[in-house]
């Protein structure tokens, strides 16, 4: 099919000389950009894509544009856009395979990946062409997706930052490569992780919008679905792309710890107990599974983010993991040495990883502490230098800021504590420092200075420990022997002679006696340390002793600095002298300069972890590289001093003790004060809430006494209302106490009559009063006239009298009943929502009867009163 197009393209002429690529390809062009039929433009661009890879630099250089073309014109047609796509792949993607078969030498090896960048560039050279290729990603049509997903990932191996920038700045142009990983075709997802990797290198702004697309919830799927340590290579790409979104990103690690994705990771370390036969790509898959985990507790992350990390890894439980396949059996060695390292950086300035840590045991009869056993490691020559160094840098992490665990491993070298019958971590460390081992005195020598590490009780505490020596012959401490292996003749030529020994053993006694005059001074007094120092110092050695050199000028050189001037011969003035004299101040400080200038030392002092290409290149600990950073300056000042500028800095430093003194009690004062100050907030703030305990109490109370008054007011409304319409419906009832509506009405009636009559009472008693006056008034003028009927006069006036009197009385019983039975009114219209009780009923029916006699007795007694009175007043 495809000779009889290109017969077409030439002309249907079969005789002749035969074209070459390049015009075939000439054609092929010319066809794609002058046919109007699709089935012919269709043919020409598969005609390209057959050429491609043979004559890549003729396609590329004379058909880029052309495809680029049909992508634009030709979307409607799928089948197109795939060729389209696969040939821009073929002339872009550098091949490794086809490089191996074609390529004769490593010259054409690198024109190929030229040729490479430079169609690259050409295809970037309009960034449209990104925009475009990111549209067609969303075509579902799989000869459409898979060549575009594969053509972007090449354009982003070979410029990765010039396609990242287009593809940052198109909109939605990440959200539509994420799609991808929820692609149903395992071929596209694949290939999508791939690209994803490419596109999150180096870049940390794609990382976060693609771990913000939910990718860590996708990856994380993924690598469940596919069997997670046991799965296949898939596994590898996802944790490959978890790693590049991870690394260095503070962001995407807080957002990976607050999702709770930490916890996720926990079911990966499970392994059995059968750890035989492990495939190679379980132990790829775990390997980075484990560098995702120090990933996110790296010592270069921020310290609060690290330590949060670590706390949720305790806490869900994944050291408890991690330190189940360290103890395992069967684990291959690298995965050893790996989950070492991570364990190590979990645990590091952690003090419950830390105290976790050293409760581990290993299951060994009888059963030992991990630490032992991995120290074990360390100080055999046997193991493999890379599990060596693990440990050692497992050990520095335990007793980083760690003071309890640096007093238990000194603790087991003190004699109190020495157990014969067991093996400790002090005594495997003295054998490793003494032994015959190189590797094994630095690394012992190390693992002991970090046991000191700030620690100046420990400092003091190690200068106890003794050693036993030959037989017959007194036990020698710790710092002494150290120094005798430096200073004595015979034994350096036997041990010391190694550069790795001597510069261990020289790190160690820098990190014991500095900060501690103490130390200094036990070190001072062995006589044989300042000769052979100033000895060493003075030389002119080779190449590898300089800095040995270097390091004897920091040793003495802090014997000066932190000297407390107790012993008299090696006084701080003396001793200053005694290198001015032998050596000179200016050598050395020159020698003292040999130990930062060291190609080594700087390597060092770039992370923690010991990290060594040999064993003979395993010279300087990142921690002691900190500690010459602090001292080489202030050494170098101290040596140059004079003894009057000595005296004058003593009294300032005096000063400042005294002024240290002062500003500690007051420190004191103001913590008092500041504890009872938060005594005193407290206790108000207990009575704030009692305050507002009975506050809401009253607004509580008097939210009631104000629903009681309403209710109230509502009440007399009602009383009102009810009032008005008994009066003007007769036919309403509800009974009140055993009295009808109509019964109260005649009541109320009743009242008002007695009212009316009360009323006319108290008039008539007025008027009789005034008739009386009147009377007296005439009795009196007659009785002076003549008292003949004087003695009659007096009693009708008596009888008056008493008569007037009963019948106030009997008025004031009246009002006396009209409230009583205004009352019983008033009761009964109170209680008229809630019928009484038929005993209270009928005792107030009672009442009202007896009241209405009595109110009847008296009108019949008064009208009798009245009329008595009448006929006395008559008669007078």
């Amino acid at each position: 099919m495809t000779m009889n197009f290109f017969r077409g393209v030439m002309g249907g002429q079969p005789a002749g000389p035969q074209p070459t690529g390049a015009e075939t390809i000439h054609k092929l062009c010319d066809r794609v950009a002058s046919s109007t039929l699709l089935e012919d433009r269709r043919d020409a661009v598969r005609a390209l894509k057959s050429l491609s890879k043979k004559y890549r630099f003729e396609v590329g250089t004379q058909a880029m544009d052309h495809l680029v073309h049909i992508l634009q014109t030709d979307r409607s047609d799928s089948e197109i856009l795939g060729y389209a796509l696969d040939t821009l792949y073929n002339i872009i993607c550098n091949d490794e395979e086809e490089e191996q078969d074609e390529s004769e030498d490593e010259n054409a090896q690198k024109q190929e990946e030229d040729l490479g960048v430079l169609f690259t560039d050409k295809f970037l050279g309009d960034s449209e062409n990104v925009t475009l290729l990111l549209t067609l990603l969303e075509e579902f049509d799989f000869h459409v997706r898979w060549p575009g997903v594969k053509l972007l990932t090449a354009l982003l191996k070979n410029q990765c930052n010039q396609v990242q920038g287009v593809i940052l700045v198109s909109p939605m142009g990440v959200s539509r490569l994420m799609d991808l990983l929820a692609d149903s075709r395992e071929v596209i997802r694949n290939d999508g992780l791939l690209l994803l990797q490419q596109l999150t290198k180096g870049n940390a702004a794609i990382q976060k919008i693609v771990a913000f697309e939910n990718a860590f919830e996708r990856l994380l799927d993924i690598i469940t679905e596919e069997g997670s340590s046991d799965g296949g290579i898939v596994v590898e790409d996802c944790l490959l792309l978890l790693v590049n979104l991870l690394k260095n990103n503070s962001s995407n690690q807080n957002f990976f710890k607050e999702g709770s994705y930490i916890q996720r990771m926990k079911p990966w370390f499970e392994v059995g107990d059968d750890n035989s036969g492990w495939s190679a790509q379980k132990v790829t898959n775990l390997h980075l599974m484990l560098q995702l985990v120090r990933v996110m507790v790296s010592p270069v992350n921020s310290p609060g983010a690290t330590s949060s990390c670590q706390k949720s890894m305790y806490q869900c439980g994944l050291l408890q993991q991690l330190c189940t396949i360290l103890m395992a059996t069967g684990v291959p060695a690298d995965i050893l040495t790996e989950t070492i390292n991570t364990v190590s950086e979990v645990i590091r300035g952690s003090q419950i990883n830390q105290d976790y840590f050293a409760s581990v045991n290993a299951p060994s009869n009888p059963p030992r502490p991990a630490i032992v056993v991995l120290l074990m490691s360390m100080v055999n020559e046997r193991q493999p230098f890379v599990l060596r160094c693990a440990v050692l840098y497992c050990f520095q992490c335990f007793l980083y800021k760690n003071q309890k665990g640096q007093g238990e491993i000194v603790a087991t070298l003190l004699p109190s504590t020495i157990d014969a019958n067991s093996i400790s971590a002090g005594q495997l460390l003295c054998g490793g420092l003494f032994s015959a081992d190189s590797l094994s005195n630095w690394c012992a020598a190390v693992a002991l200075a970090h046991a000191l590490q700030d620690n100046l009780t420990q400092k003091e505490q190690l200068l106890r420990v003794q050693l036993a020596t030959s037989m017959g012959k007194p036990p020698v401490s710790l710092l002494q022997q150290c120094t005798n292996i430096l200073s004595q003749g015979d034994k350096i030529n036997r041990r010391g002679s190694k550069v790795q020994t001597r510069v261990g053993l020289l790190m160690l006694l820098c990190t014991w006696i500095s900060n501690c005059p103490i130390a200094v001074t036990h070190f001072l007094h062995n006589q044989e340390n300042v000769p052979f120092l100033t000895g060493q110092i003075s030389e002119n050695l080779g190449e590898d002793e300089r800095l040995v050199q270097g390091l004897c000028a920091l040793l003495l050189g802090i014997c000066i600095y932190y000297n407390d001037n107790s012993l008299e011969n090696y006084t701080k003035e003396k001793l200053k002298q005694l290198i001015e004299k032998r050596i000179g101040k200016e050598n050395f400080v020159e020698k003292l300069g040999f130990v930062t200038k060291h190609e080594l030392y700087s390597r060092a002092a770039q992370k923690p972890q010991p990290v060594f290409p040999s064993p003979e290149q395993m010279l300087f600990d990142h921690e002691f590289t900190k500690l010459v950073k602090e001292l080489e300056g202030v050494i170098t000042k101290a040596v140059h001093k004079t003894s009057e500028e000595e005296k004058k800095e003593e009294e300032v430093k005096k000063t400042l003790e005294q002024h240290d003194s002062i500003v500690i009690q007051y420190k004191d004062l103001i913590r008092d004060q500041d504890t009872q100050i938060q005594e005193l907030r407290e206790q108000v703030s207990t009575l704030s809430l009692n305050s507002e305990q009975m506050q809401n109490q009253i607004t509580q109370q008097q939210s009631q006494i104000q629903q009681h008054k309403d209710q109230y007011n509502i009440l007399k409304l009602k009383l009102a209302k009810d009032s008005q319409g008994l009066s003007s419906s007769q036919g309403e009832g509800a009974q009140v106490n055993g009295l009808h509506s109509e019964e109260l009405s005649q009541l109320r009636e009743q009242v008002e009559e007695l009212r009316r009559q009360h009323t006319l009472q108290h008039t008539q008693l007025r008027d009789k009063d005034s008739l009386i006056n009147t009377l007296r008034c005439e009795a009196a003028a007659a009785q002076t006239e003549g008292g003949a009927g004087g003695s009659d006069n007096t009693e009708l006036l008596r009888e008056v009298e008493s008569l007037r009197s009963r019948v106030q009385a009997q008025c004031a019983e009246i009002s006396q009943l009209q409230t009583e039975r205004q009352e019983l009114i008033r009761r009964g219209e109170a209680v008229s929502s809630a019928p009484a009780s038929s005993g209270e009923s009928s005792a107030d029916t009672a009442k009202v009867s007896e009241l209405e006699s009595r109110l009847a007795a008296q009108i019949t007694e008064t009208e009798r009163l009245k009329v008595l009175d009448y006929h006395h007043l008559t008669s007078l």
